[in-house]
């Protein structure tokens, strides 16, 4: 998937006002269209998507609808290219990923088997 990380400021700050941000893009579901605009996490002084990620790559457009004291204002911005996902497949990388904790049971159980923790605990008893 692909992510995204902008922030959004109306002239006169986000104060008394709402939004909305309408997708398009290929691979959307109607759904995932239309989303409320919220605070940045960071920024708490402006809208934001702190990680929005995407389905798929192509060309996007992204649709600012703001209601505030002035009126109703729309925004578009249209031919955002998004790039495929960088580096390898993502089934790839789990299993990499997935390498350390593996190794790590299969050190622990061969630990735990030499051991033999059961046999000490009976014999002390």
């Amino acid at each position: 998937m692909q992510s995204l990380d902008f922030t959004f400021a109306p002239d006169g700050g986000i104060a008394g006002k709402d939004g909305t941000l309408t997708l398009d893009g290929p691979g959307l579901d109607a759904d995932d269209r239309e989303t409320p605009l919220v605070r940045h996490p960071r920024k708490r002084d402006v809208w934001g998507l702190d990680v929005q990620a995407l389905p798929e790559s192509g060309t996007w457009s992204f649709t600012f609808d703001v209601d505030g004291h002035a009126g109703h204002g729309r925004g578009t911005l249209r031919g955002v290219g998004v790039l495929d996902q960088p580096g390898p497949p993502l089934s790839i990388s789990w299993a990499v990923c997935a390498l350390p904790p593996a190794g790590m049971l299969a050190y622990l159980a061969v630990g735990w088997r030499r051991n033999k923790p059961s046999e000490k605990v009976a014999t002390l008893i």
